[in-house]
């Protein structure tokens, strides 16, 4: 409604988007850090990229859904994207400005990424992402690190319930090819395991021309969250080398993780798909109680990189910043108040000297305040958490 049909005009801002107030600001520096910090202490470093990139870059990435993209035009009419993700301009870094580093490369970034979504809790268009992406290493190594540093990530910003489910996305085609589904059916089974439609999945198998025994030992493998018997059990399904040896990687991924001393926290998920398509090998999610989505994702994408003229192998992970929020208020880990500063305040005539004053409290590094007006006196309870200093002519 227009000023001139009477109501006053309210700012908005847009769809998809939110203000993060003081405290709000605070807590979510005060993780960023924390997560910046570990990243840095298992060798990573800090990349930064553009807020937006060419809409060619992202039709290298696999992003499942174009309509999710913000798109605008420079002044020569070149489609331009607010980048839906960060792990595809570090590809594109790595080919353009990286070709002849030695590999592997280690970096992390702290960034906010866009994609329109239906805003939900959770679920916003632009969002905030700390990550890692380890690149030119093919080795299960590399695979367990990056998973042991999303549990270490989690661990440092406070997070003490959380559990990290893995698949194996080879395995997962190689099964599809096994049982003769078809490409429609291929695509459908895909989309049901992404939305987690399980009552679908079991339909689509049902219809499947396949044994009895064979439909109830896939369900229960593509259903089934479990350790290292699931594995066996999956293994076991396996009626191709290039399966049976998905499943082996994750076999030795699992002992690397055991080493890493983070096995409590991890899982098998062979049903688990990320929507994303240029996952090539191990993928994850992180899940915490109270969440109804992941806190954190990530996996191999081996051919990703041929596209920015360096073809390499490569890992990471995204975790996503909002959510971590979200989940450590739920566990009671974000209520604590920012520091308080130390106020000063002054009476009429002595402003010079409460300066002089605030400039070296702050030089032997407190945080002061000083007010801008003079005070008739000392206000008693202004300063709850912290020191409270009137200074007089």
């Amino acid at each position: 409604m227009s000023n001139r049909e009477g109501a006053a005009f309210v700012p908005q801002i847009p769809y998809g988007t939110r203000d993060f107030l003081p405290r709000e600001a605070w807590r979510k520096r005060k993780v960023e850090n924390t997560l910046a910090a570990t990243f840095a202490n298992w060798g990573y470093e800090e990349v930064v990229t553009p807020t937006y990139e060419y809409l060619a870059v992202f039709g290298e990435g696999g992003l499942d859904a174009v309509d999710q993209v913000f798109k605008f035009f420079d002044r020569s009419n070149r489609t331009l994207v607010l980048r839906p993700d960060m792990t595809t301009p570090i590809a594109r870094l790595s080919g353009t400005r990286f070709r002849e580093e030695t590999a592997p490369l280690k970096f992390f970034y702290l960034a906010n990424v866009f994609r329109y979504e239906d805003a939900q809790a959770g679920r916003q268009c632009e969002f905030y992402q700390a990550g890692v992406e380890l690149l030119g290493e093919s080795s299960p190594v590399a695979d367990a690190e990056v998973i042991a540093l999303a549990v270490e990530a989690l661990r440092a910003a406070g997070l003490q319930s959380f559990q990290i489910s893995i698949g194996q996305a080879d395995f997962l085609r190689s099964l599809i090819g096994e049982i003769g589904l078809d490409e429609q059916q291929a695509e459908e089974l895909r989309h049901l395991l992404v939305s987690k439609d399980m009552v679908g999945l079991v339909n689509l198998l049902e219809s499947a021309l396949l044994s009895r025994d064979l439909k109830d030992r896939v369900k229960h493998v593509l259903l089934t969250n479990g350790k290292a018997e699931l594995l066996k059990e999956a293994k076991a399904l396996a009626g191709s080398e290039a399966s049976r040896k998905a499943i082996e990687n994750l076999e030795t991924i699992y002992s690397l993780l055991k080493a890493h001393g983070v096995d409590e926290f991890v899982s098998f998920d062979l049903g688990l798909v990320r929507d994303f398509d240029y996952y090539t090998g191990m993928v994850f999610e992180g899940y915490t109680p109270g969440l109804g989505f992941p806190v954190c994702g990530g996996g191999r994408y081996d051919k990703l990189l041929e596209a920015f003229g360096r073809s390499q192998p490569a890992t990471g992970f995204a975790l996503g910043v909002d959510r971590l929020l979200m989940a450590l208020e739920k566990q009671d880990k974000t209520l604590v108040k920012p520091p308080a500063p130390t106020i000063v305040a002054w009476e009429d005539g002595a402003q010079e000297k409460a300066i002089r004053l605030a400039a070296s409290l702050r030089a032997a590094g407190k945080a002061v305040l000083v007010q801008t007006a003079p005070s008739a006196k000392p206000a008693a309870g202004m300063a709850e958490d912290g020191e409270y200093i009137f200074v007089e002519k």
